[in-house]
């Protein structure tokens, strides 16, 4: 069978450390082209590939079947709606949308022209987030009580680039949030009500740089924080329940690999060092280790072009990734007016 030819939209840090090498990993697709001003990059990295100026130029490509979009959060609707109506098949960089309404508009469309459209929540493939959800799925831990989950990083100084600015779906909580709230609702679904702080911590800072988000499930409570101003680290992951703990230090190392140009797949990949390995403490205070799952991102693209050509489950659903954006819209209003938000 041929592989799925597939555009990539977008070439800066989404575009060329996690999507190029992923759809270039995936069995069953084939990465055709790259829509980029940075031409020279793409020559070195994907000589194979074409390369367009403009993303309406790929979209136009009559051999393309898929589009990945992985620019900056404000264009995703628009070059999604353009990929669609193309007749195309489309990925979508998390977070899917600035807003719910465009989310539901996209789901629509892809609907009635009968193509496939996913959202790239690639954090779900991490190695300690396949642990803690293998440790919920087995109910190790009873009835849960308490989820805290942490992306933590020191970075004082203001970086260069459209994250850090005033644009729309810039800050902390559409990047890393849109991560950690994914997570939360695939381990325990909407929650009834969303209370946040939302804020600016550095002196310089024009976007977000700070978010405590407190997802209210009846007795359940799910703690998602990130800050940028965090030196020493704490635990990633803190699961409390009536049949014992578990924490969690470090954080996936797959990332990194990437962005040292190493290609998935090789000796190694997605494994956890045992040094950081969880500890899981049982009701009667026996303490195990807990082996870390190795980490395996190329799954969500392999997952795509199974669903694509076989009719398998996508590995996010676009309605997922929807309610994503409404809880990140219920924390903003939190966080603006000060009080607790229902879903």
């Amino acid at each position: 069978m041929q592989p799925i030819r597939t555009g990539l939209i977008g070439y800066g840090t989404a575009g060329a450390v996690f999507h190029a090498p992923l759809i270039a990993a995936a069995s069953g697709l084939r990465l055709d082209a790259i829509a980029s001003r940075r031409a020279d990059e793409i020559a070195r990295d994907f000589p194979e590939a074409k390369a367009y100026e403009n993303p309406q130029s790929l979209v136009d490509d009559p051999d393309i079947e898929l589009v990945a979009v992985a620019t900056p959060n404000e264009t995703h609707a628009a070059l999604a709606r353009a990929a669609l109506e193309a007749g195309k098949h489309v990925v979508v960089d998390k977070p899917f949308t600035l807003d719910a309404g465009e989310a539901e508009a996209l789901i629509s469309l892809a609907d009635a022209v009968g193509r496939k459209l996913s959202v790239f929540h690639n954090r779900r493939w991490d190695s300690d987030f396949l642990t803690v959800r293998r440790l919920v799925d087995d109910g190790r831990l009873g009835e849960i009580a308490y989820y805290e989950a942490h992306f933590d990083r020191f970075r004082p100084e203001i970086k260069q680039g459209w994250r850090e600015t005033e644009a729309p779906g810039a800050g902390l909580l559409y990047d890393l949030g849109a991560h950690l709230i994914d997570q939360a609702l695939v381990l325990f679904g909407l929650p009834q009500a969303v209370t946040a702080d939302v804020t600016r911590q550095r002196a310089a800072a024009r976007a977000d740089d700070y978010f405590h988000v407190v997802l209210d499930y009846g007795r359940r409570r799910a703690v998602l924080h990130a800050s940028v101003l965090v030196r020493d680290p704490g635990p990633r992951y803190l699961m409390h329940g009536d049949g014992g703990s578990f924490v969690k230090y470090g954080i996936d190392a797959q990332e990194a690999a990437l962005r040292e140009g190493r290609r998935p797949g090789g000796e190694g990949w997605g494994e956890d060092d045992p040094a950081l390995f969880g500890r899981f403490t049982d009701a009667d205070g026996t303490v195990a280790t807990i082996d870390s799952l190795p980490g395996r991102y190329t799954a969500f693209y392999d997952g795509v072009a199974a669903s694509i050509r076989d009719g398998a489950p996508l590995p996010v659903e676009a309605r997922e990734a929807r309610d994503v954006i409404r809880v990140i819209e219920a924390a903003q209003i939190s966080a603006r007016e000060r009080r607790t938000t229902f879903l």
